[in-house]
C-alpha cells in the first residue's frame, strides 16, 4: 500500500475556504400583506430587481393566511404588458397526511397542472382560514431576463388543509415565452391574503 505524504502547502489549499465556489444571497424586497387582493414584485418599481442581475431569484411565502376558507395560494407571471398572463406549461404532485392519522395520499395533480395556459399556476391548494392555519414555501426562478430560452421555476410548500392534514406540494414548469419575465404577483384563488410575509432573494452562481 502506498503512503501519500502532505506538505504544509497542500494542506492549507485544501483548507482554505476562499478558494471554494460560494453562492451569495441577497434580500431584495420584503412585503406583509395584510387583506391584501396581491402581492406583486415588478422589476423597476419600489426597488425590485427582476434583470440579469442574479441568474436565480427565490420568493419566500411565510405563514400565509387567506381570508377565505377551502382557497388555493398561486402565482402568475409577467411579460412585458400589465397582466401577469405569461404563458405556462406546468407540473405538479404533493404527498398528504390527515391530522388524526385516517388518511395518507401521494399523488400527481392532474387538477393544477397547466399546459400552455395563461391563468395562475397554483402552489398549494385547499387552504383553511382558521386563525392556525396557513402556507409556507419557497419559489425559484431562473435567469427571467433571457430573451432565448424559456423561464423556469420551481416551487415547494407545505400548508394546512382545510380538512385538517398536512400538504406537501411540488410544483414546476417554465414560462414558455421569449420575451424577459419582470413582473411576479401572488394571490389567493379566491378571497384576499388576510396575512403573511413575502421575501424576494438574489442568487449569485459564484
Amino acid at each position: 500500500m502506498a503512503l501519500v505524504k502532505y506538505n504544509n502547502n497542500s494542506i492549507s489549499s485544501v483548507t482554505a475556504t476562499a478558494a471554494l465556489a460560494s453562492g451569495a444571497m441577497t434580500l431584495i424586497k420584503s412585503q406583509t400583506a395584510s387583506s391584501s387582493a396581491n402581492i406583486s414584485f415588478i422589476h423597476g418599481t419600489s426597488d425590485v430587481v427582476l434583470d440579469s442581475t442574479y441568474p436565480i431569484y427565490l420568493f419566500k411565502f411565510i405563514n400565509i393566511h387567506p381570508a377565505t376558507d377551502n382557497t388555493h395560494f398561486g402565482v402568475g407571471f409577467r411579460d412585458g404588458s400589465s397582466a401577469f398572463d405569461a404563458t405556462k406549461t406546468t407540473t405538479m404532485f404533493y404527498a398528504r397526511h390527515k391530522e388524526d392519522d385516517s388518511g395518507t395520499g401521494f399523488a400527481y395533480e392532474t387538477g393544477n397542472d397547466i399546459a400552455q395556459g395563461t391563468g395562475y399556476q397554483n402552489l398549494y391548494f385547499d387552504t383553511g382560514n382558521g386563525s392556525d392555519e396557513t402556507g409556507s414555501g419557497e419559489m425559484y426562478l431562473f435567469s427571467p431576463s433571457s430573451t432565448t430560452y424559456v423561464k423556469h421555476f420551481i416551487a415547494r410548500a407545505s400548508s394546512y388543509g382545510e380538512t385538517p392534514r398536512n400538504y406537501y406540494t411540488f410544483c414546476a414548469g417554465y414560462c414558455n415565452v421569449t420575451a424577459a419575465i419582470d413582473g411576479v404577483d401572488f394571490k389567493m384563488s379566491s378571497g384576499n391574503i388576510d396575512a403573511g410575509t413575502f421575501k424576494l432573494y438574489g442568487i449569485k452562481d459564484s
